[in-house]
């Protein structure tokens, strides 16, 4: 695929519905998109793309189950994330199954399970981390995967009033003592320059310009 750039820029889809997660990789990737003339677009203009069962048992395979389905069912270069937070001493858990570690009670509900779940458990104990798999499909079968890794702890309570999913309970590592914030308390331009997603993408954006401009 090549791209014209005196031409309308290339769509590349995000397989996502959740408008968060668009905006937030538009930002991370405005300078990649730029060079390569290309627009991301979300998954609510093909009304007939299916939803994806993310039956992978890691990050990577339901990244590139979620890609792959998005290319196939739109003809376009696909790009998609699994992401979720890794608490050690869950032995690695929520992990991918951090969306719905409640069930299905949303957001708060897993704040609030995983909190009690850690209630009695010291500050030196509390390691997790952010984990992202970005993939990117093409479709002519073409395809590849890249991770992130934030790593941080557990906070004892919510703070923060940015983000969205875990983030008002995870602290990032290597900050002041007594003046750490969680990633609520970032502000979105601090967030997409240190989170996950960013440093999954950003090892993605090579890969995208290469096979985009083939």
């Amino acid at each position: 695929m090549s791209t014209d750039h005196g031409a309308e820029p290339a769509r590349v889809v995000l397989a996502t519905h959740n408008r968060h997660k668009l905006v937030e990789l538009r930002q991370i990737l405005a300078g990649t998109c730029a060079r390569v003339g290309v627009e991301i677009v979300g998954l609510d203009g093909f009304p007939d793309a299916p939803e994806v069962v993310e039956d992978g048992t890691t990050f990577a395979e339901n990244a590139l189950l979620k890609a792959r389905a998005a290319a196939g069912a739109t003809g376009l270069p696909a790009l998609a994330d699994d992401s979720g937070l890794a608490v050690e001493i869950l032995g690695g858990c929520p992990g991918i199954f951090s969306a719905r570690w409640s069930g299905r009670g949303g957001d708060r509900a897993n704040l609030e399970l995983l909190l009690d779940q850690l209630r009695d458990v010291r500050d030196e104990h509390r390691a997790a981390a952010f984990v992202c798999a970005a993939a990117l499909a093409l479709p002519d079968g073409r395809s590849v995967v890249e991770l992130g890794r934030l790593p941080g702890s557990v906070a004892r309570a919510p703070r923060g009033d940015g983000g969205f999913g875990y983030d008002p309970v995870l602290v990032p590592a290597g900050q002041p003592a007594g003046r750490a914030r969680t990633l609520a308390e970032y502000s979105a331009v601090e967030k997409n320059g240190i989170s996950h997603r960013f440093l999954a993408f950003r090892a993605l954006a090579p890969h995208l310009k290469e096979l985009l401009t083939r």
